[in-house]
């Protein structure tokens, strides 16, 4: 199976298949795309065809027609059939004597007659792979062959190099494999399933290009496979693809090939850099032209590119020691200052032989903070610790902090497991990444664990880091949903705290502080901490505004609701961490900030933030994230009524995560607003219910407490609901403690639902909810509160005072693209006696609106019990209705009925 390249077989059988098989095809790629095998696919489907197969050789590219020679050998003795002239033309090519210009149209057309000679036997198909690597000639005959096969039983397939064209043909470049083909073409090769990370990073070390997987999944160990030992850096140079790239490059001059070293090794690109470069090695730039001719590099203004993913790894693994260890000190001399420091030792680090002190410390110091990249802070590390050996255990734990940073967890986890004993320190500071990790990626109740030692370890020389664990470790609580271990989390964070603490100290301090007193619903003394750590991101100093601070004030505004403040917090932190190239803390970045923009109502905003955060997360191993986001893309779509997407995105979360885990939680939140949706009403209010068990400390309480809504207008429908008014206090607890008319428009609603129908408490709460619905934000809820206003007063027996929200919020739904919301409000309104839009079906002009509503849950399955109950009616009426609604349609059963509206 030819992974990834169905469109192209797909043609290659249409070509071969067609009516009258005539006709050509053009398949370009780099090295290893598969353009071999696609001509080996198209020999396995010729059938009932004879084949005719050729190879472009280098060796032979300096030999005329060489080529043309090797393909047509086993039916030269059929040109007899050809014109006499022809015959000679072609005779005298293909035996070396050459062919004029003038003959070429007439060689071309000799070729052309041969072949359609042939095929008067058998339909004919005929190949050649890499014409583009043989001789000229061949290549300009073939090309004008296959622009004439319309009307003649010949098929003809030539593969060439990414950057070859033919004007005329057919043409179909290969394109880079995706993640999953890619991840296919692994487990193909290897003897086990390798896991996600391993295959996520394979992936992007292949570059999509199947050669390289194949060759990689080669050379892999056991260890490796299975996520124990570090993975290679670039695919082998003795595989398929390298022996590939060694023979391009073997044809190229030998001064090209020396610059073309020097721009491989030269990652920066630095245009001014390479020309120098260049001239000390007694060439210059322009040597490069024959390799942009084949399309291993690009030159531009901004210096020299490689087009091809895999390209520059190639030049670099396939070259020999002794000109790679020359490349690299001729460029360490080109960036002696310069302001390219961490490049210099980066390059002197490649050819140093032992160990170095000194150079060791210039690597540590070039590359503090990330400079130059995160995955090359973390390379300059790495080499750091082998340069010096004794000091090696703190720099393999900067390089794994470095790594993590770039978004790549299994390369930290390799440096954090390969640390040589260490001080208590280094150990701790070892502890608090592997926690961070674990929370990210692996286990988060793990998480607590290390993170808490980690904190304790530290705590004696670096409270700040101390500090900023036990913030991480009270993450680690609030995803698990074991909010009752939040308390020892503070008391231990309160111990560190300092009234002259820095800025940055103060903030996190005051975060883990607010978010402790919030979980206890102590909101006295949970607003002040909290503002206090929003207001403190702007006593930042540069070097302390970093997007982990950000994403805690961001946190701090979203417990006080602030959103628009929580909303620009959480922008800044995914602004500054993509500037910073910091993946690791973007997916949380993006999760703040889809949060922040559901409370705002910007649905479609918090949808898009969510899918970048899932793609980020999913990149960089990050599962835990990648669940977070599921779950909220997931509600979202819930919200939309969308089900097949809600439920798509629950069915990726999968079974891993655990019962009263934040994603858990989000799962079961959606499934409650797809049930309330269905009618379903004592299920939603169930599941809803079930998000938080008060008293307990366990659960998610501030996801409980973002359904909360949905949970009191499902309780709604129920005669009793004590888990629904149990929730509602601790809403109101929290919506009054904040200066949010939002939060407070809501609470206003959940008490209107709750109150005994047309009731005066019922209506003066929703005109309460509507008056402190914010004008600007918020469109959503105040919809919802228009079409929830909008039934309670058509089943007051009200329709005209009914019909003005209703129209409110079909209006505001449909500019909103909420279709099924819309339609909710549409069937209220005809229920409320107004025609509203062209009915949908022939029986709307039979029925009363809420007659074609009765029926229409009739139709579905329900009973005349369960029709009475949703529709706030008693089960005589919808008796008296179903008569009257039968009688109209003339049918006599349900079942007839459900036809009638199918």
């Amino acid at each position: 199976m030819l992974r990834g390249r169905d469109d192209e077989c797909r043609e290659i059988r249409r070509l071969l298949d067609g009516p009258t098989g005539g006709g050509a095809l053009l398949f370009q790629g780099e090295p290893g795309s598969g353009r071999t095998a696609l001509v080996t696919y198209a020999h396995r489907h010729a059938a009932h065809r004879a084949v005719l197969a050729g190879t472009g050789l280098a060796d032979e590219a300096a030999l005329p027609y060489a080529g043309l020679q090797r393909l047509l050998d086993p039916v030269l003795d059929r040109a007899a059939a050809l014109p006499e002239q022809q015959q000679s033309v072609l005779r005298r090519a293909l035996t070396g004597e050459g062919c004029p210009a003038c003959h070429r149209l007439a060689l071309s057309m000799a070729v052309l007659g041969l072949l359609a000679v042939t095929a008067r036997e058998r339909p004919l198909l005929c190949t050649m792979d890499d014409v583009d690597q043989g001789d000229r000639p061949t290549a300009e005959v073939l090309a004008f062959v296959a622009r004439r096969l319309r009307d003649l039983p010949v098929a003809v397939v030539l593969t060439t190099g990414a950057d070859t064209t033919a004007g005329g043909i057919p043409s179909h470049r290969l394109r880079p494999l995706d993640e999953a083909d890619s991840h296919a073409v692994l487990t193909d090769r290897l003897p086990g399933r390798p896991s996600a990370s391993v295959a996520t990073a394979l992936t992007a070390l292949g570059g999509g290009n199947p050669q390289a997987l194949v060759d990689l999944a080669g050379v892999l160990t056991p260890g490796q496979w299975r996520g124990e030992e570090p993975l290679p850096a670039t695919p082998p140079p003795d595989g398929g693809l390298g022996r590939a790239y060694r023979a391009r490059l073997d044809r190229l001059p030998p001064d090209t090939r020396r610059v073309l070293l020097l721009a491989a090794l030269d990652e920066d690109g630095d245009p001014a850099t390479l020309t120098r470069a260049a001239q000390a090695a007694g060439t210059t730039v322009d040597a490069l032209a024959p390799a942009e001719a084949v399309g291993l590099v690009r030159i531009g203004p901004h210096g020299v590119t490689f087009p091809q993913p895999l390209a520059r790894s190639m030049v670099e693994a396939t070259a020999p020691l002794a000109q790679r260890r020359a490349a690299h000190l001729l460029l360490a001399d080109m960036c002696a200052g310069g302001g390219r420091r961490l490049r210099r030792a980066m390059h002197l680090a490649a050819v140093a032989a032992g160990p170095d002190p000194l150079l060791a410390a210039e690597l540590e110091e070039a590359a503090a903070g990330g400079e130059g990249g995160w995955a090359t802070a973390s390379a300059a590390l790495r080499r750091a610790a082998d340069l010096e050996p004794a000091h090696a255990a703190a720099r393999l734990v900067t390089a794994a902090r470095y790594a993590w940073s770039a978004g790549r967890p299994d390369e930290a986890r390799h440096l954090l497991d390969a640390l040589p004993p260490a001080d208590p320190a280094v150990a701790g500071r070892a502890d608090l990444l592997r926690g961070e990790l674990e929370l990210r990626c692996g286990a988060p109740p793990t998480a607590l664990t290390t993170l808490l030692a980690g904190a304790e370890a530290v705590a004696g020389t670096d409270r700040a880091a101390a500090l900023g664990a036990l913030a991480r470790a009270g993450e680690a609580v609030c995803f698990s949903g074991d909010q009752y271990r939040y308390a020892d989390v503070a008391r231990r964070a309160g111990e560190l705290r300092r009234p002259d603490d820095p800025p940055a100290t103060e903030l996190t301090g005051a975060l883990v502080a607010g978010v402790a007193a919030t979980l206890r619903a102590d909101h006295e003394r949970a607003g002040p901490a909290l503002r206090r750590a929003v207001v403190l991101v702007d006593r930042l100093a540069a070097a302390e505004l970093t997007p982990t601070a950000l994403c805690g004030a961001a946190v701090a505004g979203l417990l006080v609701a602030v959103d628009s403040a929580a909303h620009r917090l959480a922008d800044r932190a995914v602004a500054l961490a993509r500037a910073r190239g910091e993946l690791s803390v973007l997916p949380r970045a993006l999760d703040l900030r889809a949060v922040a923009e559901y409370w705002l109502g910007r649905h479609e905003a918090a949808t898009d933030s969510s899918r970048e955060g899932l793609r980020v997360a999913r990149a960089t191993g990050q599962t835990n994230c990648v669940a977070v986001h599921l779950g909220m893309l997931a509600v979202l779509a819930a919200v939309r009524a969308d089900r097949e997407t809600c439920l798509r995105r629950i069915s990726e979360i999968g079974e891993a995560t655990a019962p009263g885990s934040r994603p858990h939680a989000l799962a079961q939140w959606a499934l409650g607003v797809l049930d309330l949706v269905d009618g379903r009403h004592a299920d939603a209010a169930a599941r809803l219910a079930s998000l938080a068990r008060p008293g307990t400390g366990r659960g998610q309480v501030l996801v409980q407490v973002m359904a909360t809504p949905y949970l009191v207008e499902a309780a709604a429908h129920l005669a009793h609901h004590p888990a629904a008014s149990a929730a509602l206090a601790v809403f109101d607890r929290w919506a009054s403690s904040t200066a949010s008319p939002s939060r407070r428009a809501l609470s206003a609603r959940c008490h209107a639902l709750l109150a005994p129908r047309g009731s005066d408490a019922a209506e003066q709460g929703f005109r309460t909810a509507l008056r402190l619905h914010p004008a600007d934000a918020g469109t959503f809820e105040r919809a919802r509160t228009e079409l929830l206003f909008g039934l309670e007063l058509r089943r007051s027996r009200r329709p005209r005072d009914a019909r003005a929200h209703l129209h409110r919020a079909r209006e505001a739904f449909t500019l909103l693209g909420a279709g099924a919301w819309a339609e909710q409000a549409t069937a209220e309104l005809r229920a409320a006696g107004e025609s509203v839009g062209p009915p949908e079906r022939a029986a709307a002009h039979l029925l009363t609106g809420q007659q074609l509503r009765i029926a229409q849950l009739v139709a579905e399955g329900a009973t005349n019990r369960e029709v009475a109950a949703r529709m706030f009616l008693s089960t005589r009426t919808v008796d008296h209705h179903l008569r009257n609604i039968f009688h109209r349609l003339g049918v006599r059963s349900r079942i007839e009925l459900a036809r009638v509206l199918s």
